[in-house]
């Protein structure tokens, strides 16, 4: 099993060796790019803003439930869910999250091209299909996963508000007080570089795998089940090392 791990590392190495190059026709790159943004992260707003809302909602529900002891001030479930939204959901569960929206996306994009020998019929005309097909992907989605994000972030907190402004759990004072109190400004940064690593696990990873499939649609479908479940657990190994390496 370790030497099959080793020589997928390898592979997926010199994989993206292929893929970091310079385009051929830079005008072709741009615009391949900011369609590829458009489809990965444009389209995976309302995603976002739906899960971040509810999560939101739902972790200032807990933390209001849970903060019953009188000498624990009542602001501090407001700081609670900033903290949370902040240092883990937005970054790392929500790129977990698009691991299976993207992710699978763009494996089976890629799986299909294979298997229905488009890539094969760009490597006859000379060109660098890993360059061409997935440098486009990678580049327009981690330049756009900030914006997810910070939109993450706002609309998590956004549903926390909704909480205390529609429910008598909380106040809205005290709630937003909670979210000001003690903010540390470098966790916004924190989350966001996390999220350039794990858009950059998201892209290449599911890449990889969709570029190498082999044989017919049921490989694709597993090959796309395979980059989710791998990226995932890549994506939880980064979370381990950057949170270590940022916040120590």
């Amino acid at each position: 099993m370790l030497v099959s791990y080793t020589q997928s590392f390898g592979k997926y190495c010199i994989f993206l060796s292929q893929v970091f190059r310079a385009p051929d026709k830079w005008s072709v790159f741009g615009k391949s790019m900011i369609f590829e943004i458009n489809k990965l992260g444009v389209n995976s707003i309302p995603l976002v803003i739906i899960i971040s809302i509810f999560i939101g909602a739902v972790i200032c529900i807990q933390m209001q439930l849970n903060i019953v002891s009188p000498l624990i001030p009542s602001y501090s479930t407001g700081m609670a869910t900033r903290e949370i939204l902040l240092l883990e959901f937005s970054s790392s569960i929500l790129s977990l999250i698009l691991a299976g929206k993207v992710g699978s996306n763009i494996a089976s994009e890629i799986g299909t091209m294979r298997v229905t020998e488009q890539i094969d019929a760009l490597d006859i005309m000379g060109i660098n299909s890993a360059n061409f097909i997935v440098l486009p992907k990678i580049i327009g989605f981690v330049l756009f996963v900030p914006v997810l994000c910070i939109l993450s972030m706002f609309m998590g907190l956004f549903g926390g508000y909704l909480i205390a402004q529609f429910t008598t759990m909380l106040s809205v004072e005290k709630y937003i007080y909670g979210i000001q109190t003690f903010f540390d400004e470098w966790y916004v940064w924190y989350g966001i570089i996390k999220t350039y690593f794990f858009a950059f696990i998201i892209t290449s990873v599911a890449a990889y795998y969709g570029y190498y499939v082999k044989g017919g649609a049921l490989e694709v479908g597993k090959a796309s089940t395979n980059a989710v479940v791998s990226s995932s657990i890549l994506i939880l190994l980064a979370d381990v090392i950057l949170t270590k390496l940022l916040l120590q």
